[in-house]
């Protein structure tokens, strides 16, 4: 499973980079909006400045909601970094960005997905990354993991090249749950990535070999 962090914030991207793990990064324009009030940078020097620091891909977004100007907005995205992948929402109007900016070379990840349908006509529509929402979905009593194991079929179905994106990652578990799916990258909040790597009982084991160690240095030759 690839990893990519669903942020903005250079800091956050430097040490999932550090840890090794990363392979791409999410971005919208709530994520985006945040970090331009906190540096005062133009929106397209900050997903330039995660371009260059991540290898992968780079999703970003526009506000547009009209094909046209999705696609305006795209090719204009595009031209930041080769690693931008353009999100376009679900509705119709975006699925038909999806085709033009495709043809145009262009990636795409199809934001905003909540059912089999959506993420079917997305995978037709030649989308590189299908996105659902799983989090959201919790959030009004259904279970967003039982999306994702529907898109998995379907696309394994009829061999679409459409990767499963899982977004609205809430809780490490919502990540362990994913890849006994077989989802292919899981887009994570710094918050939950950082809470992956913790454990009670590795802080107790890390306790007591210390404490070990130290009691040992008594019996050692000076």
């Amino acid at each position: 499973m690839k990893f990519f962090i669903d942020t903005a914030n250079l800091d956050e991207i430097r040490k999932a980079m550090d840890w090794g793990v990363l392979d791409g990064v999410t971005t919208n324009p709530t994520l985006l909006g945040k970090e331009v009030e906190k540096t005062h940078r133009k929106p397209n020097d900050i997903l330039k400045d995660i371009c260059e620091l991540v290898p992968g891909s780079v999703s970003a977004e526009g506000i547009s909601l009209d094909t046209d100007g999705i696609v305006k907005e795209g090719e204009e995205l595009a031209k930041i970094h080769p690693n931008i992948c353009i999100k376009v929402p679900m509705t119709p109007e975006g699925v038909k960005a999806i085709r033009i900016l495709r043809s145009k070379g262009i990636k795409v990840n199809t934001t905003l997905v909540f059912s089999c349908n959506q993420a079917l006509i997305a995978a037709k529509a030649g989308t590189n990354y299908i996105s659902p929402f799983i989090g959201r979905l919790d959030d009004i009593g259904q279970n967003g993991m039982e999306l994702i194991s529907e898109i998995i079929i379907m696309l394994e179905n009829y061999d679409f090249d459409t990767e499963v994106l899982v977004a609205s990652v809430r809780h490490p578990l919502h990540v362990v749950e994913a890849t006994q799916l077989g989802a292919d990258i899981c887009t994570i909040p710094f918050k939950v990535l950082n809470l992956m790597f913790k454990h009670p009982l590795t802080d107790k084991g890390i306790k007591s070999f210390l404490k070990d160690w130290e009691r040992a240095k008594e019996f050692m030759p000076r």
